[in-house]
């Protein structure tokens, strides 16, 4: 019974979204979204515009009308002559309009952006056929969002109503005067009821758009909520299954190994323990400032270090206390440390000899005993 519950615990959305399942979210074009914040943007910026551009456009308003309002007896007879003057009139309007068409669709743009991030998905211009799927349809209707929008809907239509009510009735009596007033005064007049009560609606979309975007917020990370099951598995997929991972570590220090091995008959020398380590040497004089580890090991990587040496002429050096000090304190392909320098000096040297010997005969050098390895640096002397 309880393994029964536990089940059932694990297949509820409780956890919250990850950073890779929003990220999957935005790839496919699911983003938080917030009609009412859309609307506030686009109606405070025709109001800001009309606010600045204002009297520029009752100018522009006055001379389209003056032009459509007088012209000669013979145009009104003429097609041609009223087409053109229709033409010139549509234009003028046009060019007066185009600060606020402009504005008002960057405010178009610019409300999506600001909730929910500048998203390009390709993934959510594909068909899907469950989009045309009239069940699916009426279920979105009858759902929590559904009946959410309804609300908001009759919230928005009872406020900009209420708004716009309320200014034509406190001013019904200027809006009435207004018919007998001169045209230039009576535009600047009704401009500035229009602003005012463009304004109060803007205000009134502001609060709306409040309350609307946190629960956008909610309800979209609601609704990418994961199982604890799919944040497991989420999170496998991520890190990487543990035996995957274990065996792309061990094929990584296999190759490495290779590549070690393929450094040892370039070797110098090879010093060893002849039991557990081997460390091969490699000194250029005109290139390093000390001689580098190019190879080492322990128990059969050391065997094998040894015979590749063998097999490839490369001086093998029985020095038990500097193969240990080497093996513990050098990194490959590095310079020994300094308080090394005199022991392994002398193994150089004896390499040199070594070599010569080779060439031209004679007696075979004694190797070096004795080296001056010190005791801190050796772990397997008594004092370690």
């Amino acid at each position: 019974m309880e393994s029964g519950v536990a089940e059932d615990s694990d297949l509820e959305k409780t956890e919250a979204p990850s950073s890779r399942r929003l990220e999957q979210a935005r790839e496919e074009g699911q983003v938080p979204q917030s009609r009412e914040l859309s609307t506030f943007f686009v109606t405070i910026t025709g109001v800001l515009t009309l606010w600045l551009l204002g009297g520029w456009m009752a100018e522009r308003m006055l001379a389209l009308l003056r032009t459509g309002f007088a012209f000669e007896r013979e145009t009104a007879f003429d097609v041609t002559l009223m087409l053109e003057v229709l033409r010139g009139q549509l234009g003028g309007a046009l060019l007066m309009l185009m600060p606020l068409f402009l504005t008002l669709m960057v405010a178009a743009l610019a409300a999506p952006v600001v909730l929910g991030g500048l998203v390009f998905a390709p993934k959510a211009l594909g068909f899907k056929f469950s989009r045309m799927n009239p069940l699916q349809g009426l279920s979105r209707m009858f759902s929590v969002h559904g009946l959410a929008e309804m609300v908001k809907a009759i919230l928005k239509s009872v406020l900009i109503g209420g708004v716009a009510s309320m200014v034509l009735w406190s001013n019904k009596d200027h809006l009435f005067d207004l018919m007998v007033t001169p045209l230039e005064v009576g535009l600047a007049d009704f401009s500035s009821t229009v602003i005012f009560a463009a304004v109060l609606i803007a205000a009134s979309l502001g609060l709306l758009a409040l309350m609307d975007v946190p629960f956008q917020l909610w309800q979209y990370h609601k609704k990418l909520r994961m199982t604890k099951e799919e944040v497991k598995r989420e999170g496998k997929e991520q890190e990487g299954d543990p035996q995957v991972k274990g065996r792309i570590r061990a094929m990584q220090r296999e190759m490495a190994r290779r590549r070690m091995m393929a450094e040892v008959p370039k070797a110098d020398v090879v010093v060893t323990n002849p039991t557990h380590f081997s460390v091969a040497l490699k000194y250029d004089a005109q290139r390093m400032g000390a001689p580098v580890v190019i190879a080492k090991g322990r128990g059969e990587t050391a065997l094998k270090i040894r015979e590749l040496a063998r097999e490839n002429k490369v001086p093998v050096l029985e020095a038990a206390p500097l193969a240990r000090a080497l093996y513990k304190h050098c990194e490959l392909e590095q310079a020994i440390p300094a308080a090394l320098f005199t022991a392994v000096a002398e193994v150089m040297a004896y390499v040199y000899q070594l070599d010569t010997w080779m060439k031209e005969g004679g007696l075979p050098p004694p190797p070096p005993a004795h080296l001056p390895v010190p005791a801190g640096m050796d772990p397997g002397s008594p004092d370690q």
